[in-house]
């Protein structure tokens, strides 16, 4: 004999019921199937309790609404000759339904016998409908009351289930019958005859008591999902379902927050060996998940991750413990006593603090019923009044895996931490079958994603890219990424998601991710307008795993946000040079945040564009050596101008050529009057450990005037010819002796310029061609010949080449 249960999910509609008719017709007989009540109907009825008590009369307007349901539902099922006796059983039902709510509305009180009765409707209703809907498509089906199989005893003010009793009648009612047996789930008998239910997950109960009783071959669960997952699908988009669990496993994660099954299931069948089928109700050929004594491993340490929300810590602390015998019995028999169930515990070593995790329900009434318990000493000084923080979700990690591998609880925090999600609570038991972290709430999908990606090797990692600027190098950045995302996917099963999007004018934001050739399209649709606050604000409300803000622009505005952004231990990579050369404390106070945080500041497009500059000195002071001087051409922008100049461009013509090409900075004139390569210059040798300010460095103008405050585009031409006359005057007798001019940025003894100078042929810089850089850095290993590093030092792609290398290197880290 086979036992199957089907939730309210699958009773859900019309069409759901006759899926589940097709699934019985074609198992094989005996078996025995268990009903939930319609979905959402038991819910309906806790409404109609809530309001009855509380002398609302609306309960009749529900009650009115739930007949329909049935009423309709069983009018499409069933033939019309026989659907007038299953609508009048309804009404007839829905009547008596009516009485008792009447009743509870006039004393204004709900009682725990009234509320199993008025609750056990629901179930009593839909297998009206069921069987009758069955009865007409097969010939061998029956109806048993469960009623007259489930029996219930009062334990402790609770009613538990009297296995003697309903093994007895179990057997006496179901045996030698070779068709199709029928009965609800929830509803039971105390053995002193009134009605009972058997609170959550009752049907399920229900069904393994069943299964129990007749020592059945298999119990199949069918819901709405194909098994048991991985995570929940909903906070992780890889999530799978898993194969195969064992018993503990999966008691584990039912206590944790999988709503597939529920604890009590599990017991009567787990103590039977009866395996356990898991299945989906609407594509009934999935696989599903089986559990049985001993699962076979699936390849990982850990089978998957569950959540439980709405938990608050209350905890005792006091000096006053250590040492004493007996403070932990008396505090969970005070919560014992009165109730309280704890669903997690943990102790420090000095015995002078215990927490415990609990539903928030329960937190108020279990701090008073501490405070009460250790009333003496609290008025001795001896315990602090136990403290209650709400909040907090639990992660659960589950596997019998666990056990035979090393650094599993290391490599999960791990992954928290990188991801910004700080634990409060930690428990693990001395098998090693589950390891749970207790952490915010609003933390909890992030944590869940996070610890999935780091274990399941199906799962893609996902990196969110928040990017603000899609000009120039924002643009190539971003074709760069969508041209590698699918080797990157293949080879590294990692995916780069670009979840937020904003220029000067527009901004989206999609936490599937913004997709495809078409992105600036779907940028420029958006009916947002920029706002970088609230961009900022929603990338910190999706708090999504792996996040990378990526700053292409050249704004002050966007840089005020680096704070705030690495306090969230969202990691930063930009080409923008303004929080890199800011005022020297500012820069490093970034610099230990990230760190603090665990997040990376990265900002090698700041210098030599995709060179890799910063990456070579950063190396080089943290094996030891010590930077003693740097001369380099750092502006491929300047370099580029003064190569078109002394091939007998006028300069004036090679600067517009420069801004064609994309080598200047969005705003012309930080090139032309030294702040860039200042800036550039500032960065290196503070990335040498060495303390300076931008006001330190020595520019020596070049230009016959002052340049004005703000570009203009309109003006910006007539002024550059301005200066050609100048500029013709100095290329006199650059060919003659093999002359060329150089924008070139020194550091030495602790004095930092820049200046344009003419260098001859023997010059190392003298053929540096087009919008080459070159950095020459003379250290204490490289004193005689210095370290050279040469390249395109400007330019789209190479920029976006520089801050895609960042990215992998923090995804690297």
């Amino acid at each position: 004999m086979k036992v199957l249960k089907f939730g309210g999910t699958s009773v859900g509609n019309i069409e759901s019921i006759r899926a589940v008719v097709e699934i019985i017709a074609t198992r094989e007989r005996p078996l025995v199937a268990v009903f939930s009540a319609f979905s959402g109907v038991t819910n309906i009825l806790n409404d109609c309790l809530r309001m009855a008590s509380e002398r609302d009369s609306g309960y009749h307007r529900l009650l009115n609404e739930t007949e329909g349901m049935h009423v309709a539902i069983a009018q499409s099922l069933v033939r019309s000759e026989n659907a007038t006796g299953v609508t009048s059983q309804i009404r007839e039902m829905t009547a008596r339904l009516s009485n008792i709510l009447d009743g509870i509305f006039n004393i204004g009180e709900v009682t725990l016998r009234s509320s199993d009765m008025v609750l056990g409707f629901g179930e009593l209703m839909s297998i009206k409908v069921i069987y009758n809907a069955l009865s007409e498509r097969l010939d061998d089906v029956i109806h048993v009351d469960a009623r007259e199989l489930i029996f219930t005893r009062l334990v402790n003010r609770e009613e538990r289930v009297d296995m003697t009793a309903t093994v007895k009648a179990t057997k006496e009612k179901l045996s030698d019958n070779p068709g199709v047996i029928v009965t609800s789930g929830f509803v039971s008998t105390s053995i002193q005859g009134y009605p009972t239910t058997l609170g959550r997950g009752g049907s399920d109960h229900t069904a393994s008591l069943i299964a129990a009783a007749m020592d059945a071959e298999l119990l199949e669960i069918w819901t709405d999902v194909s098994g048991i997952f991985t995570a929940d699908p909903l906070y992780t988009e890889d999530a799978n379902s898993i194969a195969e669990l064992s018993y503990a496993e999966a008691l584990e994660l039912s206590h944790f927050g999988a709503k597939v099954i529920y604890p009590p299931s599990i017991h009567p069948v787990m103590e039977k060996r009866i395996p356990v089928l898991v299945k989906n109700t609407f594509a009934p050929s999935d696989r599903g998940t089986l559990i049985t004594e001993k699962a076979s491993p699936n390849g990982n340490a850990i089978k998957a991750v569950s959540s439980t929300d709405g938990i608050c810590l209350v905890s005792l602390t006091g000096s006053g413990m250590a040492g004493v015998v007996g403070i932990a019995s008396r505090l969970f028999s005070a919560l014992a006593v009165n109730h309280i169930n704890v669903i997690l515990i943990t102790q420090a070593s000095s015995e002078q603090s215990i927490c415990i995790a609990m539903d928030e329900l329960q937190g108020e009434r279990a701090r008073g019923v501490i405070d009460g318990e250790f009333e003496y000493e609290i008025r001795s000084g001896r315990v602090h009044p136990a403290i209650l923080e709400k909040g907090y979700s639990i992660i659960a990690m589950v596997g019998e895996g666990m056990k035979h591998s090393v650094g599993i609880s290391g490599q999960a925090f791990s992954a928290l931490g990188r991801n910004g999600v700080n634990i409060h609570a930690i428990a693990q038991g001395s098998s090693e079958l589950n390891v749970s972290a207790v952490v915010k709430m609003s933390d909890c999908r992030k944590a869940v994603d996070s610890i999935h990606q780091e274990f399941f090797r199906s799962a893609n990692k996902v990196i969110n890219l928040f990017i603000v600027g899609a000009g120039n190098v924002g643009t190539a950045f971003i074709e760069q990424v969508l041209t590698q995302s699918g080797y990157f996917e293949k080879e590294y099963r990692t995916e780069f998601r670009i979840t937020g999007l904003a220029n000067s004018r527009k901004m989206v934001i999609r936490a599937k991710g913004i997709r495809g050739p078409e992105w600036k399209r779907q940028m420029m649709e958006s009916e947002r307008k920029t706002d970088l606050e609230l961009f900022k604000k929603e990338m910190f409300e999706l708090n999504l795993p792996n996040t990378i803000f990526i700053d292409n622009t050249s704004s002050p505005e966007v840089t005020d946000l680096y704070q705030m952004i690495l306090e969230r231990s969202i990691s930063i990579v930009t080409c923008n040079k303004i929080a890199a050369s800011s005022a020297y404390d500012s820069f490093i106070n970034l610099k230990k945040l990230a760190i603090a945080k665990r997040s990376h500041f990265r900002f090698e497009g700041n210098v030599g564009a995709g060179l890799p500059v910063i990456q070579t000195i950063d190396n080089m002071i943290k094996t030891g050596d010590k930077l003693l001087r740097i001369e380099a051409v750092l502006s491929g922008s300047l370099n580029f101008i003064f190569n078109c100049f002394c091939e007998g461009m006028k300069f004036s013509e090679a600067v517009v050529k420069a801004m064609a090409g994309g080598y200047t900075e969005p705003d012309p004139l930080t090139d032309l009057r030294g702040t860039d390569i200042s800036r550039k210059l500032l960065i290196l040798v503070r990335e040498a450990g060495i303390r300076l300010e931008a006001s330190e460095i020595d520019f020596k103008n070049y230009l016959p005037q002052p340049l004005p405050e703000t570009y203009d585009p309109l003006t910006f031409h007539s002024l550059l010819s301005d200066f050609d006359e100048f500029f013709e005057m100095k290329r006199e007798g650059l060919s003659e002796r093999s002359k060329r001019f150089r924008v070139i940025a020194r550091y030495g003894n602790g004095r930092a310029g820049v200046s344009l100078e003419k260098v001859g042929s023997d010059h190392p810089f003298f053929n540096l061609e087009g919008n080459d850089n070159i950095v020459s850095l003379f250290s204490q290993r490289y004193s005689e010949r210095p370290l050279i590093i040469k390249g395109a030092g400007a330019g789209a792609d190479v920029t976006a080449s520089g801050i895609f290398a960042d990215i992998l290197s923090i995804i690297n880290n």
